[in-house]
């Protein structure tokens, strides 16, 4: 009955499922909860941050919440959690693959460049960036470590559970943050808030170091996918070089223009060129199934980056009062030289 239409999509089953449904729902949930984790501790460290500079700038004055903090948007996240984990569900473990791997050239390339090195919020905004790559990786990751198991329907639901519990408690600790921790820090009587007081400057920087570890293990489940559905063909890799060469190329020109621009659209422009260079791969070596992925990877680009907004406000911000602050401090010092100078010649 469905042989045509499988006929047309290139694929030997109608399903866009590389498994079955469940399994496949399981993994996208472990991806989007995983995300969830990433964004509420992000938020946390940056609302703690936004609170410590309004400390120091209006010290002995009574504090209720940061300015542009939205704690009443539980409807959104519950929607973007579930959004996530179904759009995660339905792009294939071919498609995650290259977008696990184009990522993590993307982030070698940041690494490399000049302009990393030349501001702090290089790896901050590859971290916002990364939201729906980290939910194929893992998608991915746990597609190739569960084929052929016996058991891989309880041990995916098993991990689903899990990542649920660690994004629920990720939730609630925003939650309790963004309400509660400019009171509990003055005060100095929660257990959470004086734990995040003492080491919550140590937060971004492990987060970093966890994702770059989490993608350097997914880059070798990706690979091994793409080698067994791409590059095992005769000849393949006659092809795919001169396409890695000009991919490689557009990743340095995207970084380059990521650099001299920063902003949502510029973002949304980035994401665009990204995931329009995987569609044109895919109409060129893929089947009509992995366009169709593709398509689906736009809408879940757009999910994570449009409510990402607050947080690319906030690396900005910071950034601003990093050239600021280190504008003043440069200026400080040509004056103390230009008073030693003055007092030396007198």
């Amino acid at each position: 009955m469905f042989l045509p239409f499988s006929w047309i999509l290139g694929t030997s089953h109608w399903t866009p499922f590389d498994i079955n449904p469940f399994d496949s729902f399981f993994q996208g949930l472990v991806g989007a909860c995983a995300i969830s984790v990433l964004c509420n501790l992000m938020r946390v460290y940056y609302f703690i941050q936004k609170c410590s500079d309004s400390e120091t700038e209006t010290k002995g004055k009574p504090r209720s919440s940061s300015p542009g903090t939205d704690v009443s948007r539980d409807w959104r996240s519950t929607l973007q959690l579930w959004s996530l984990a179904v759009l995660l569900s339905l792009v294939g473990s071919r498609v995650s693959s290259l977008i696990v791997l184009e990522f993590s050239l993307r982030a070698v390339s940041a690494w490399v460049s000049a302009g990393l090195d030349a501001n702090g919020r290089g790896l901050d905004l590859l971290l916002i960036q990364s939201q729906f790559s980290l939910g194929c990786g893992l998608s991915c990751t746990m597609f190739f470590l569960h084929q052929g198991a016996p058991h891989s329907s309880l041990s995916l639901f098993l991990a689903a559970a899990l990542s649920w519990a660690l994004a629920s408690y990720s939730h609630s600790l925003w939650i309790h943050v963004a309400r509660l921790y400019p009171l509990h820090s003055t005060e100095r009587y929660c257990g959470k808030c004086i734990s995040l007081l003492t080491s919550a400057h140590n937060l971004l920087a492990s987060l970093q170091r966890v994702v770059i570890l989490f993608f350097a293990l997914a880059s070798v489940a990706s690979t091994a996918t793409v080698y067994d559905h791409f590059l095992s063909q005769k000849d393949a890799l006659k092809f795919w070089t001169p396409l890695t060469l000009c991919y490689t190329m557009l990743v340095v020109y995207i970084q380059e223009d990521q650099n001299r621009h920063t902003g949502p659209q510029a973002l949304l422009h980035i994401v665009v060129l990204r995931l329009g260079a995987v569609l044109v791969l895919m109409l060129t070596v893929g089947d009509w199934s992995d366009v169709l992925h593709v398509l689906i990877a736009f809408l879940g680009e757009a999910v994570c980056l449009l409510p990402s907004q607050d947080l690319l406000q906030a690396i900005l911000k910071e950034e601003e009062d990093t050239q600021v602050s280190r504008s003043e401090q440069s200026s400080s010092h040509r004056t103390k030289d230009n008073t030693k100078k003055a007092s030396d010649e007198s």
